[in-house]
């Protein structure tokens, strides 16, 4: 059966690249008003109407592409299987609220909220305590890597309240999310040419 799929190896690779490109682009289209530093990237999606298709867009397929690497990541528990493609739903429905110009939404940032707390939480839930596992399934990295990621919110909200350097605060985490799947991915890879 295999650990995981040609479509998870390709789906996993692609999440980062999509975030990353996809909020370069807008933070380009979106010009000198725009501070990555300070600004979050759903604030790009208020901005111009190339900048919040090219999030939007970067939502829909970053969601997909999570949802893929949940369902060919036959390696990992269920529960963080699922978690995982929840979480990639989330970014799909974010698309649909946007952040506005000024102040905050409710509905926003509840969908940030989950998708953030199920991104945060599926590599513990997809992690097995028996050996052999693969490497990114075992408890002390997914364990790892969920506090990485807790780590990173807490600091996104400090800087938040503080007016700081959210945009980087936020980057940094979100980055990290899109990341673990392939860590995860290249550890199955490899985890089953040895078997």
């Amino acid at each position: 059966m295999g650990y995981v799929t040609w479509w998870a190896v390709v789906s996993s690779g692609c999440a980062p690249v999509l975030l990353i490109g996809g909020s370069t682009t807008a933070t380009v289209l979106e010009g000198p008003t725009y501070n990555p530093v300070r600004q979050t990237i759903s604030v790009l999606a208020a901005g111009n109407p190339s900048g919040y298709w090219t999030l939007t867009v970067m939502l829909v397929a970053l969601g997909a592409c999570h949802l893929a690497t949940a369902f060919g990541l036959r390696a990992a528990a269920l529960a963080g299987r699922l978690a995982l493609g929840a979480g990639g739903l989330s970014a799909m429905v974010l698309a649909l609220f946007p952040a506005p110009k000024s102040g905050g939404s409710f509905s926003h940032g509840s969908v940030v909220a989950v998708g953030f707390t199920l991104l945060a939480l599926w590599p513990v839930l997809a992690s097995y305590r028996q050996p052999p596992a693969p490497w990114g399934l075992r408890p002390v990295p997914s364990l790892a890597a969920t506090g990485m990621m807790v780590l990173g919110a807490a600091w996104f909200l400090v800087e938040l309240q503080m007016h700081g350097a959210a945009g980087v605060a936020e980057r940094v985490v979100t980055i990290v999310q899109s990341l673990w799947p392939v860590v995860v991915v290249v550890s199955c890879l490899r985890h089953g040419r040895r078997a």
